[in-house]
């Protein structure tokens, strides 16, 4: 049984959030992708629509979560569901936050601007 302890995990950095990738086609997966999103207290999130659906499991600290509009916190043991092509902002809250997201391989997203990035997390 494969086991990725936390500091195999390859970490990226983007948009002032840390994303410690421990599932990815490069390491071995074929369908899915995971990490455990950093979020720092009080950073503003960049807008984005992503592909593919990504599935957030809030484990430390909260998070402001903009869907298509809606604003909602989510707190430590919420799950958070985005839709593939929907507009998505997660912003920190007070403290330093973290979360496990789940998506399917090759996550695109596109900002406000147009910007398609191909995240090397999601790959």
């Amino acid at each position: 049984m494969p086991i990725i302890r936390p500091h195999d995990a390859e970490l990226f950095t983007a948009h002032g959030s840390t994303f410690a990738s421990y599932v990815s086609q490069t390491r071995g997966a074929r369908e899915l992708c995971a990490w455990r999103l950093t979020v720092p207290a009080g950073q503003t999130g960049v807008a984005h629509r992503p592909s593919n659906e990504e599935v957030l499991l809030v484990l430390e600290g909260s998070l402001s979560v903009s869907l298509n509009g809606l604003v909602e916190e989510a707190g430590v043991g919420d799950v958070i569901v985005i839709p593939s092509n929907s507009e998505v902002k997660i912003d920190g809250g007070e403290t330093d936050s973290t979360a496990w997201v789940t998506t399917t391989s090759g996550l695109q997203a596109t900002t406000a601007d147009g910007a398609v990035l191909s995240p090397p997390w999601a790959r």
